[in-house]
């Protein structure tokens, strides 16, 4: 039975993650290699929790009780020393993530199950880093995941059907729902994404269309929340890139091939809502389109 968690990675999915635990009664150790970056977390998670006493879904126990549930280390050996379950939240890099698997193989016990929030990396590949690939699945939460409901879990090749279960049952308590997939470039959710937006970016670089355009033809004509163009900025240009990336190697469809623009605002480092520009300007604290950017051929 699932009682602790550790999350690795105290960045926006991770933090999210971990409020998402500690909210639904889970003992949670957050790991980060900062001190300043969990203190950093845990305001974060302060704040999205007044925020829900504010609106009257939590009241002010429960954001306490919450916060209790959290500690927080900077080693990750003494974090997984009692852990259930652990849920990497990492930097999307291979080599990191390997070596931060390969080190919770070696610290956490027999019975633990490893899963990785990656949104695009093999967890085949994840879990042949260890010495126990039976028990090591992908969580891929979505942002911010204190709201979003879906919980993407993939399994890798032998991955065994009692730890999905047990991730599967994990995600009820948590109050998403999950979906199991297979272990696949992009998955489900970006296999269908990415190139969606690939193309809005293409629409953009060939002069089909502006960003506001774009972005206004998907949301009153297909009825999105968010253009493709605003959602990319959203979720980082570089991610996209990378996942793109991921997609065009392991699956060697020229159709996964990143669109020259978006391969050229990542090198400029335009990379969305995280640096202040992307497909529009946030920098002023309000969303504008970006007239002046060298967005076509």
């Amino acid at each position: 039975m699932i009682q602790n968690i550790t999350v690795i990675g105290s960045g926006t999915m991770g933090n999210g993650i971990a409020h998402v635990c500690a909210q639904n009664g889970f003992k949670v150790n957050m790991v980060d290699i900062a001190e300043p970056a969990l203190q950093k977390a845990l305001q974060t998670i302060a704040s999205n929790l007044e925020r829900q006493v504010s609106k009257g879904t939590i009241d002010e126990t429960v954001k306490n009780t919450t916060l209790q549930n959290i500690a927080t280390f900077t080693d990750l050996a003494g974090a997984v020393q009692n852990a259930d379950l652990v849920i990497e939240a990492a930097t999307e890099n291979i080599d990191l993530k390997l070596k931060i698997f390969r080190q919770l193989d070696e610290s956490s016990p027999a019975h633990t199950i490893l899963a990785s929030n990656t949104s695009s990396i093999s967890i085949t590949k994840i879990a042949a880093a260890t010495q126990r690939p039976a028990q090591v699945i992908g969580m891929h939460f979505f942002n911010p995941v204190p709201m979003m409901k879906l919980v993407e879990v993939i399994n890798g090749y032998a991955t065994a059907a009692q730890t999905t279960q047990a991730v599967l049952e994990v995600s009820q308590k948590l109050g998403k729902i999950a979906t199991s997939v297979n272990d696949y470039p992009g998955f489900v959710a970006n296999r269908i994404l990415m190139p969606m937006l690939n193309e809005a970016f293409y629409t953009l670089y060939e002069g089909v269309g502006g960003v506001e355009e774009i972005d206004t033809v998907m949301k009153l004509g297909m009825a999105h929340p968010m253009g493709p163009l605003q959602l990319a900025d959203f979720v980082g240009l570089d991610v996209c890139l990378n996942i793109l990336r991921v997609m065009h190697e392991g699956l060697g469809n020229p159709k996964y091939a990143p669109c020259p623009l978006l391969v050229n605002m990542v090198e400029a480092g335009h990379l969305g809502i995280k640096s202040g520009i992307g497909f529009y300007d946030y920098t002023a604290g309000a969303k504008a389109s970006i007239v002046a950017a060298r967005f076509r051929k």
